[in-house]
This record gives C-alpha cells, structure tokens and sequence, in this order.
C-alpha cells in the first residue's frame, strides 16, 4: 500500500534521435595464401566532426599598432583621471561653502539670542 508504483514505459514514444552516427561498412580483406582461408574485416575510421573555423582572425600588431594601442589607453587613463579629481574638488568645494554657510548661520542665531 505504501510502496511507491515506478510507471514502465516498454516503447519510447515521440521522435527518437541516434546518439552517434552510423558507421561506415567494414572494408573486407582477403588474404591469398592457403594457410588462411577466411575474411577478416578492417574497422572503419572514425568520423571526426572538423573542428569549426573561427570566424574572427587573429590579432597581429604591428609596432607602430603597439604604440598607438599603448597612447590610446595612457589617453583614456588621463581622461578618467582628470574626471575623477573635477568631481572630487566639486565635493570639496560644496562641502567647505556648505560649512561657511553653517558658521554664518549659527553666528547669526547666537548673535540674535544674545541681544534680547
């Protein structure tokens, strides 16, 4: 009653593909001496799919090519670099007049309570 029912399956059903290609008829050898009288047949070769050709060739500089590959990448570090410390001195500059703005508010504040 509580033993699981594994389902049999004696056919398989839809498209059924072979997992490797058919081979090739065996060559038949005869031998002509008398000692042998029998055929023996030859393995075929195996088929081996060719490898497939890539479609991109291979990348070849050429001095001139290496320098340029070279300038162009010190170019896109200087660019970056330059980037990076603009938007640091903007940081640095909004934080120091956001704290003038703070002392000039709280003198202001300190100098009104004082009067009263």
């Amino acid at each position: 009653m509580l033993r699981p029912r594994i389902p049999t399956m004696p056919t398989p059903t839809g498209i059924v593909t072979p997992l490797a290609l058919h081979p090739a008829p065996a060559a038949v050898v005869e031998h002509s001496s008398a000692a042998c009288a029998c055929q023996h047949t030859t393995p075929a070769p195996a088929v081996v799919p060719a490898p497939a050709a890539s479609s991109a060739p291979a990348v070849r500089l050429t001095p001139t090519g290496l320098l340029v590959a070279i300038g162009g990448g010190a170019a896109v570090v200087l660019v970056v670099g330059a980037v990076l410390v603009s938007m640091l001195l903007a940081v640095a500059i909004t934080a120091a007049s956001v704290a003038v703005c703070a002392v000039v508010l709280r003198s202001l504040l300190n100098g009104n309570a004082r009067h009263r």
